[in-house]
Formats: C-alpha cells, structure tokens, sequence
C-alpha cells in the first residue's frame, strides 16, 4: 500500500501561483509514475500532469504546458506541482495518484493507471 497525502491548495487571485505537494508514503518502493489530476464539480476528473518516478521525464495536459510544472524529490518521496498564471477555470480539487505500473506517457494520462489515490486539496482562483 502506498498512502498519499496532498497539501498547498488555497485561495488565490487569477494570475498568481500555488504549489501543491504530494508525500507519499508506505510500499513507495513499486511507484513508477506520479501524476496530478483535477476535478470541479459537476466535471469529470481530468489530467493535469504525470512523471515517471525514476527517470523524471514528464507529461502535460495542452492547457497546462508552460503553466504548470510537475517535479519530484526521490529523497523525500515527494511529488510537487508548480501552477503559475493561475485562471478561474482552473478552480478545482486537485488529486495526486501513484501508479505500479511502467511509465508511459500515454497511459498514464488516463486515470485507470493509477493505484493509489490522495484525498484532494482544493484549488480555488477567484477573478
């Protein structure tokens, strides 16, 4: 089992920054994948950004690339997500998920690649 826990969601203006964190902890050993996923209400859970555990390569939804990016810290088992040039429309709860799996790209936009799932921390940007 691998225990997720995110942090660093808030309220903030259109234009500014967050940075979501994402510890994990437990049987990180098999993780090979990380991603952030979001969902606002009434929509469904949609991609965000993905990483490969051990090499870093990365992988971005098209609305995200140059605003959003995701990294890691092997050493603290730590998955981070940069948001920047924060919009309204990018309100919503924001998930970390783990993955056993080998990382692909392609497969691990898709939320049934994920084994492990954090409770979600809210992102609000108000206008």
């Amino acid at each position: 089992q691998v225990q997720l826990v995110e942090s660093g969601g808030g309220l903030v203006q259109a234009g500014g920054s967050l940075r979501l964190s994402c510890s994990a902890s437990g049987r990180t050993s098999n993780v090979r994948g990380m991603g952030w996923f979001r969902q606002a209400p009434g929509k469904e859970r949609e991609f965000v950004a993905a990483i490969s555990w051990r090499g870093g390569s990365t992988n971005y939804a098209d609305s995200e690339k140059g605003r959003f990016t995701i990294s890691r810290d092997t050493a603290k088992n730590t998955v981070y997500l940069q948001m920047n040039s924060l919009k309204p429309e990018d309100t919503a709860v924001y998930y970390c998920a783990a993955g056993t799996a080998a990382y692909y790209s392609r497969t691990y936009a898709l939320p049934a690649s994920y084994d492990y799932w954090g409770q979600g921390t809210q992102v609000t940007v108000s206008s």
